[in-house]
C-alpha cells in the first residue's frame, strides 16, 4: 500500500511539475536596427507614447547583451497625423517635453520626416519646423520608399488607457 501510495504521489507530482515552472529569459540574437515608425495620430499629445516605441527599440539594442552604438541603430519616424503640430516652431512651449526628446533622438541620429502635403494642410512652411526636422514630399511614398530599402514598418497603437495596470493585474 505504502508503495502504491508513493506511486501516486511522483505521478501527481510529475503532473503539477510543468504547472510549476516558471518562463524563461531568452536573448533573441537581435542585429541593428533599420526601422521605419510611422506616426499618425489623432491626437497631438500622443505622441510622447508614440516616442516610448523609439525609445524602447534604442534602449534595448543599446543595452547589454547588444551594446550597439547609436549610429549602427538606424532609425527614422514619418510624421504626418495631428501630432505635426508638435514640431512647428511656434508650439513649442505647449509640446516642449515631446520636442526635447525628439531633439535628443534626432541627437542620437533618429531621422523625423514631416510629410510636405500634411505640412501644407497645416498652412505650415519649411521655416516653420524645428532645426531637426526634414521635410519630404509626401510621407505614404516616403514609407514605401525606405520599405524597399529594407527597412521594417512600426506603427505605434496609442490607446486611451481605461483601465489601470494595478486593477487588472
Amino acid at each position: 500500500m505504502k508503495r502504491i501510495l508513493t506511486l501516486l504521489t511522483l505521478l501527481w507530482l510529475g503532473m503539477l511539475a510543468p504547472a510549476l515552472a516558471a518562463g524563461k529569459w531568452v536573448a533573441t540574437p537581435y542585429d541593428p536596427a533599420k526601422v521605419m515608425f510611422e506616426f499618425y495620430l489623432d491626437d497631438p499629445h500622443k505622441i510622447g507614447s508614440a516616442l516610448y516605441w523609439v525609445r524602447s527599440l534604442s534602449n534595448t539594442l543599446e543595452a547589454a547583451p547588444y551594446n550597439y552604438p547609436p549610429d549602427d541603430l538606424n532609425i527614422i519616424v514619418v510624421i504626418h497625423g495631428t501630432e505635426i503640430v508638435t514640431l512647428a516652431k511656434k508650439n513649442e512651449a505647449k509640446y516642449q517635453e515631446a520636442v526635447d526628446r525628439m531633439r535628443y533622438f534626432a541627437g542620437l541620429g533618429v531621422s523625423f520626416k514631416v510629410c510636405g502635403q500634411a505640412a501644407e494642410d497645416y498652412g505650415y512652411a519649411l521655416k516653420d519646423f524645428q532645426d531637426f526636422v526634414e521635410v519630404v514630399p509626401n510621407a505614404i511614398t516616403e514609407l514605401a520608399h525606405w520599405q524597399q530599402q529594407g527597412y521594417a514598418l512600426i506603427v505605434p497603437q496609442v490607446l486611451d488607457k481605461k483601465i489601470d495596470i494595478e486593477s487588472i493585474r
